[in-house]
């Protein structure tokens, strides 16, 4: 059977967030982009920023970013907790963490990339979460938050409310790089999107998501913390989406493939596949090559998809992730995805 999660009550205008580093302390190193996101975080949420001993010290131990994590959700003042951005080595904080504390006092959480491991932890004690929201990619930099990501943040702390998942019509694989001041006031080099690629049989599904940065999965995996059966996942929502280490499309293929050998493709009735970044500041294939990789990857998923699971509706293309203009997107919460209409619904209760 699907496992059913419980939904942290929203925040209110007026209450205070933790903003935390539970990977990387971009904060520290890049304050000005920092400084601007708390800013604008609290112009679209009305919320109030509460940093923490870890949130701008790069090199802190597992230990001290437990600890941080540990207070926030032990304050009864913090009600959500959103990570400035992702890293490396967030697998190696999770052991240090208090799942009584969270229990106690389930909040929402916001973060992607190797903000992974936090949601498969959140996922575990059966606490639904976020995912996306990173405060230095996606509040920063650039003129203004971009309006997709404040609808689905406002969604995400205070709402709950439904939205259509749309294509904003253009994306960046990376921003101007942050020792650039023009970061603070700039979005970087944006290119218009490709449709959404749809495949499978054309029905419309709802089911909680499961799932993150397709990388990390692998860690978590590998390390056995997804301790259950396949059937947990029955009748969900795969979401998944890959770094901007720009991995090989085989590569990406290969551990879809071991999913599907996990029983985990088996078991859902729909997996989103998010719009890939295919460049960064030192690799910027011309636009020809960057429509290729986006499409190998897309094949390489689709074959392994068709293959363990040929029912599910598959929808590629998705801004959640790695890209911006971005959506948060629920973890654990419910989302429909309609292979006929071809429209994606997300419920952010």
């Amino acid at each position: 059977m699907t496992r059913r999660l419980q939904q942290p009550r929203k925040a209110r205008p007026g209450d205070r967030i933790a903003v935390l580093s539970p990977s990387f302390a971009a904060p520290g190193p890049f304050p000005e982009l920092h400084e601007q996101a708390m800013r604008r975080l609290a112009e679209v949420t009305g919320l109030v920023p509460v940093e923490y001993p870890t949130t701008r010290q790069v090199g802190a131990t597992a230990q001290a970013r437990a600890a941080d994590l540990n207070a926030a959700f032990a304050d009864p003042q913090i009600r959500a907790i959103i990570a400035t951005i992702g890293g490396d080595d967030q697998i190696t904080v999770i052991p240090h963490l208090d799942a009584d504390l969270a229990r106690a006092d389930p909040k929402p959480f916001l973060g992607t990339s190797d903000n992974t491991n936090l949601h498969q932890w959140l996922w575990g004690l059966g606490i639904a979460s976020f995912y996306g929201g990173s405060s230095q990619v996606h509040l920063g930099p650039g003129p203004a938050v971009d309006d997709i990501h404040a609808r689905s943040l406002r969604a995400a702390l205070l709402t709950g409310e439904t939205l259509e998942i749309t294509d904003p019509g253009e994306s960046e694989d990376n921003g101007i790089e942050w020792t650039d001041p023009r970061a603070l006031t700039s979005y970087g080099d944006r290119e218009p999107t490709e449709p959404w690629s749809w495949h499978g049989p054309a029905r419309a599904v709802t089911g909680p998501t499961w799932g993150g940065c397709l990388e990390v999965l692998e860690w978590i995996l590998t390390a056995g913390r997804f301790p259950f059966d396949a059937d947990v996942l029955t009748g969900g929502v795969l979401i998944i989406e890959t770094s901007e280490e720009l991995l090989p499309a085989q590569n990406v293929g290969r551990i879809v493939r071991s999913l599907g050998e996990r029983g985990l493709l088996g078991a859902v009735d729909a997996v989103l596949l998010a719009r890939p970044p295919v460049s960064d500041f030192t690799r910027r294939p011309d636009a020809a090559q960057r429509a290729r990789l986006r499409a190998e990857q897309r094949d390489a998923v689709v074959a392994q998809v068709n293959r363990y699971n040929p029912e599910a509706v598959v929808c590629v293309g998705v801004p959640f992730g790695h890209t911006r203009p971005q959506w948060i997107l629920p973890h654990g919460g419910p989302v429909t995805v309609d292979g006929a209409q071809r429209r994606i619904f997300a419920d952010y209760r």
